[in-house]
């Protein structure tokens, strides 16, 4: 009768155990896969900037390649929505992302130019990065993991 009940209280303790997510147990040092981003308002709040990243292997240490697609809203402007290549370098806790410009796909008003957009990030934990957009403005900029549904 002893062990019945045992067994029962153990199976009872596993049930209420809280299992941990994939999430939960990331290495925060792992920024690979996709991210969303979006910009605190800048050019005296004039524009805003959102949009989505994709980090990959790159066979040296430390190096990611990536590329993100920019969305730039400006009352001044227009929207601008611009694909980029990139690279992501990690150092500790720090990353940093160097943008060239890949494509327009649709372009705010004509002859205005276009800057890359860098970021100067740092790693809070496995779902979310801060710094700062470091390009033609600055802005205080978030970047948080999209967990995507595998199809």
């Amino acid at each position: 009768m002893r062990s019945i009940l045992m067994t029962c209280l153990v199976v009872a303790l596993a049930m209420s155990t809280p299992v941990a997510s994939a999430t939960e147990n990331r290495d925060p040092s792992d920024i690979l896969g996709n991210w969303t981003f979006h910009t605190k308002p800048y050019r005296e709040g004039q524009c805003l900037m959102s949009g989505t990243a994709r980090l990959t292997p790159n066979p040296e240490e430390g190096v990611y390649d990536c590329e993100l697609t920019a969305v730039e809203v400006c009352s001044l402007w227009g929207r601008s929505v611009v694909l980029q290549q990139c690279s992501a370098r990690r150092f500790g806790n720090q990353v940093s992302i160097r943008s060239e410009i890949d494509q327009f796909l649709e372009s705010k008003m004509e002859g205005l130019i276009y800057v890359p957009d860098n970021f100067a990030l740092t790693i809070q934990s496995a779902e979310r990065m801060y710094g700062s957009l470091v390009s033609a403005a600055t802005a205080p900029v978030e970047f948080i993991r999209s967990e995507e549904g595998i199809s």
